[in-house]
């Protein structure tokens, strides 16, 4: 029986177009070539901020973020970075008696950005807040802590493999793959991910399902 669900940020919850649209504006590059820097990095099983260090070699990332906070153009979310399924899939979740849980690889702004959208959902925290991030498994550890379910019972959702499924399995959860975003498209297919995957989907709503079988 499954008791908790807990879901990945970018690409599951979010779409990350604002966040990389807003870093192509800050470099003062055109949004489509940092996008396909991105898709690039991401093919080569390399960190995605890479794409950023290719667009300006030498660059200082946290100082960077620093600066576009400092003058206002920092991060931001808002409802239309959401995803379309999430809120109905949450709420379904919640009916159904599940506890729901976001949590991933995002700043302590994003965290508390998220909370302020009163979505559905039992907690939110990211690893900005808890000072570790995937695939640690000190994060799913976390993660086993507010999930409050046996690691049988809880679902980590996520896009990407090495970040989400197999770190999540290793800690003994359960994992659903979302084909959704780069990483959750390019990989959907592979046979590892495929076979360690407990279920793929492409609709957070199919959750609903998985939950009621």
């Amino acid at each position: 029986m499954i008791e908790t669900i807990v879901l990945d940020v970018g690409e599951t919850v979010t779409r990350d177009d604002r966040y990389w649209g807003s870093w192509a504006d800050w470099l003062g590059v055109p949004r489509h070539t940092l996008s396909a820097l991105v898709g690039a990095v991401v093919a080569q099983g390399r960190d995605n901020a890479d794409a950023v260090r290719i667009a300006r070699p030498g660059i200082d990332l946290a100082a960077a973020a620093q600066a576009r906070e400092a003058v206002g153009r920092g991060e931001y979310l808002d409802e239309t970075d959401l995803y379309d399924d999430v809120r109905p899939a949450l709420a379904s979740l919640r009916e159904l008696g599940v506890r729901v849980i976001i949590a991933g690889n995002q700043t302590a702004r994003v965290g508390e950005l998220l909370r302020g959208l009163d979505l559905p959902a039992d907690l939110i925290v990211t690893s900005g807040e808890w000072g570790v991030a995937k695939p640690q498994p000190e994060f799913f550890a976390r993660v086993l802590e507010v999930a409050r379910a046996e690691p049988g019972a809880t679902v980590y959702v996520g896009d990407h493999p090495a970040n989400d499924l197999w770190p999540a399995k290793t800690a003994g959860l359960r994992a659903a793959h979302i084909r959704r975003g780069p990483w959750g498209h390019l990989w959907a297919d592979d046979p590892d991910v495929a076979a360690a995957a407990d279920w793929t989907i492409d609709s957070l709503v199919q959750l609903t399902a998985i939950v009621a079988d």
